[in-house]
């Protein structure tokens, strides 16, 4: 890890960066929790940077042939080689930097943004390949647990018992049958310096764990929590209560994982139900006490699990 990442003290509502490299204007849905999240990541991580962007909402909202809302290098990628092509960036700034082509001496952030459908599920292989190899380069990925550009169709990080276009809830199906991928687990089972959970909801937590995920030397991940009124059936209005409800609820904890050793960054004591969260979406309005008890248990057994993690 290098030596900038132990010096950096974190931002606070004194030092913010004034400097936006997504300019406003962009095509995002009223109320959009990602857009706000990857706007505060990028404040973040300043103008040095190259970023890949898979296929998705951001991508979408932020490129309409031919406008764009980026004012910094930026990548389109498919949904299923966002890594692999951040990889190739980070790969060739060094061939650059050794053939006397670019300043040794400069520093360029080469960041891979994709959501959760382009990260666990289609992305997948080329995420881990690129953790594996060691590339010193950041992934986002920005969460929004469906795949919400091409019609709200289920992804492996959708919720249990959420509806979707392609789980939808009925006589022989209650929607989504499967538990969400713990994609930040797969991403610390590699082995790589940093991982970290992030939400809008708290922005000087996700600032400050972007900015040092961009400070380590090797790969690094952060998952965003990024609530979509769109998809989800909430009010624009309600998406960072939303998120806050998430954490406080204990369905989206955060943390993060340093050289392998676990830091909970917001514990919850006082917990509220998970049914107060499940009741501002309305792709959840149809489970059932006993389903809502089943996803209760679950979010206490998982987030027992990560205080043993982290040895508290």
């Amino acid at each position: 890890m290098i030596s900038e990442f132990s010096k950096f003290k974190g931002f606070s509502l004194k030092n913010l960066p004034e400097v936006e490299p997504i300019a406003p204007g962009h095509r995002g849905c009223q109320g959009c929790g990602e857009i706000l999240a990857l706007r505060m990541a990028m404040k973040a991580l300043g103008t040095d940077v190259i970023v890949a962007n898979a296929t998705g909402c951001m991508e979408i909202i932020t490129s309409p042939f031919p406008h764009t809302s980026w004012r910094v290098p930026w990548i389109h990628t498919a949904f299923e080689n966002t890594a692999a092509v951040a990889s190739g960036i980070e790969a060739a700034l060094k061939v650059l930097k050794r053939r006397g082509r670019f300043p040794k001496s400069r520093h360029v952030d080469v960041v891979a943004v994709a959501g959760d459908g382009g990260t666990a599920d289609i992305g997948l292989q080329a995420l881990s390949g690129a953790l594996e190899r060691g590339h010193d380069f950041v992934y986002i990925c920005l969460d929004n647990e469906a795949y919400m550009n091409t019609g709200v169709q289920r992804s492996s990080a959708t919720p249990y018992g959420a509806m979707t276009t392609t789980s939808p809830p009925g006589e022989r199906s209650f929607g989504q049958m499967t538990w969400k991928k713990n994609v930040p687990q797969i991403a610390v089972a590699h082995g790589i310096p940093y991982v970290a959970t992030a939400s809008p909801a708290f922005f000087l937590d996700l600032m400050n764990k972007v900015k040092r995920a961009a400070l380590v030397k090797g790969p690094a991940y952060v998952h965003i929590y990024s609530p979509c009124p769109t998809g989800w059936g909430s009010r624009g209005e309600d998406s960072i209560k939303i998120a806050r409800l998430a954490v406080d609820t204990k369905v989206f904890p955060l943390y993060e994982v340093i050289e392998g050793k676990y830091y909970i960054t917001r514990k919850i004591t006082k917990p509220k139900p998970v049914e107060e969260y499940l009741k501002t979406q309305r792709r959840f309005r149809h489970l059932t006490p006993e389903v809502i008890a089943e996803i209760q248990r679950r979010v206490d057994a998982e987030y027992e699990r990560l205080l043993k993690l982290a040895e508290i």
